[in-house]
């Protein structure tokens, strides 16, 4: 018999939108007057991504990403591989990536050392969560939804086993079962 993994909501609907909304009105004070570009790293951020441009007031454009990460062999450092670029030149804008979740930081750290060599104007970092306490890899994030201790959730576009990012709230998972 499966069980399933799906725990209690960690954060509500209503929470969520609240606070995507302030995230869409200061990333709009920041930008007033400059050109944007939303960069989304599929798939997780996608949700996320799509309510936050509701709120953001100027003027911007949006391009996606998908990447991979994995373990490399034992010892060595964590891979990634990049499965879906850049549709569009980002020389001389400002980037907004737009993540759903940052942990570790390896991949967003490789992510940002590869857009660097593309001249932006500049490169910033919104996450809808922070698991700030995992972090291996300092990062300068400029927009943080809400910080989370060392749980798993899933739903607002986030996933286990590619199943509940339908979700409007996010739900603790147990991904031992």
């Amino acid at each position: 018999m499966k069980m399933d993994p799906l725990g209690e909501v960690y954060l509500s609907a209503k929470e969520i939108q609240g606070r995507v909304k302030e995230l869409g009105k200061m990333i709009s004070a920041a930008y007033r007057d400059k050109e944007l570009v939303l960069l989304g790293i599929l798939k997780g951020s996608f949700v996320f991504m799509a309510d936050l441009i509701r709120y953001i007031e100027i003027p911007h454009s949006l391009d996606f990403m998908s990447i991979s990460s994995y373990e490399g062999v034992e010892g060595s450092p964590e891979a990634v591989k990049i499965l879906k670029d850049l549709d569009e030149s980002i020389t001389g804008k400002n980037v907004l990536i737009v993540e759903d979740i940052i942990d570790t930081g390896l991949t967003l750290g490789y992510l940002i050392r590869h857009l660097e060599a593309r001249n932006p104007e500049s490169i910033r970092i919104c996450t809808l969560l922070d698991r700030s306490i995992r972090r291996i890899v300092p990062l300068p994030i400029d927009f943080t939804g809400f910080d989370i201790p060392d749980v798993f959730v899933v739903g607002y576009g986030m996933d286990y086993r590619q199943l509940y990012r339908n979700l409007p709230s996010l739900h603790l998972c147990d991904v031992r079962v």
